[in-house]
């Protein structure tokens, strides 16, 4: 499992612990003050775009040593992790309100109004992590649509990110000074910060999965529908079998490449039961 899991899960699964998304713990005002600082200057993620892009130009010893500070401090303050659509079920199955925002990395990169992130609270309507996005009043989390801060139902949520997952965005949820899960996003390497700082960066902000996909090859017909949407590059064609396969130290175990396979070819097996993976996250 995780280091979160061991720390924050006593060695459970640390984003299936209710206590994790609880209220009590906005009670902490170094937490109110990063998450007020998080939304209110979304200029200082363009910063970090270019910090990420000049410290590619350094040696990489150096490149290296900065990037484990980064890791270690994200870890502190602003970390996540994949979670397959299975468990993003799980968590809106026990918080009490769901709320869908506008996304801050599309917000920066794009600079359009996507609405990929959703904030989650044990607290009915919003808890108090809505009523700090409120108070902020910023323009890109109440979008030019004038919809705000949207609450969506459980079902209504569900259905959402399995739209997600057929645009390809991989599940992840994040803490806002750790262990406090505020939010459940939708990423991808195009536009979304931290899966570019982790994947394309190898600067790790985001825990793998859990679990590791796997490839029946007896089902598989070879259609590679799955390789569009895998944000990981970690399936492979073979033209000599008209296969697809799953390199198990590249996946991250989202889980999306099921979404679109036409015969359930692939499925998920638990990271620590692959040799190849069980120490990667």
């Amino acid at each position: 499992m995780c280091e979160f899991c061991l720390k924050h899960g006593e060695g459970k699964k640390w984003y299936l612990q209710a206590r994790n998304y609880s209220d009590e713990l906005l009670s902490d005002i170094r937490r109110r003050r990063m998450i007020e600082d998080f939304f209110s200057n979304p200029d200082r993620l363009t910063r970090g775009i270019e910090h990420l892009n000049r410290l590619e130009k350094t040696p990489k010893f150096i490149r290296s040593m900065i990037g484990r500070i980064i890791t270690g401090r994200q870890k502190k303050t602003h970390f996540g992790q994949v979670v397959p659509i299975e468990e993003i079920e799980k968590i809106f199955g026990f918080v009490s309100s769901i709320v869908r925002v506008a996304c801050i990395c599309r917000h920066v990169t794009l600079n359009q109004e996507k609405r990929y992130c959703y904030g989650v609270s044990m607290s009915p309507n919003g808890g108090e992590l809505t009523k700090i996005m409120r108070g902020l009043d910023k323009s890109f989390l109440a979008g030019p649509d004038l919809s705000g801060l949207e609450t969506l139902s459980k079902e209504e949520a569900v259905s959402a990110f399995r739209d997600h997952e057929r645009e390809g965005l991989c599940h992840t949820v994040w803490t806002f000074q750790s262990p406090f899960i505020g939010g459940v996003c939708n990423c991808d390497r195009s536009d979304c910060l931290a899966m570019r700082c982790t994947v394309t960066h190898s600067i790790p902000v985001m825990f793998r999965a859990e679990y590791i996909a796997e490839v029946d090859p007896d089902v598989c017909i070879g259609c590679r529908e799955c390789m569009r949407v895998c944000q990981f590059g970690a399936i492979v064609y073979s033209a000599s079998t008209r296969k697809v396969a799953i390199d198990q130290r590249r996946c991250y175990g989202c889980g999306i490449c099921r979404s679109l396979c036409k015969k359930n070819a692939i499925r998920l097996n638990d990271r620590n039961k692959v040799p190849a993976a069980a120490n990667l996250w």
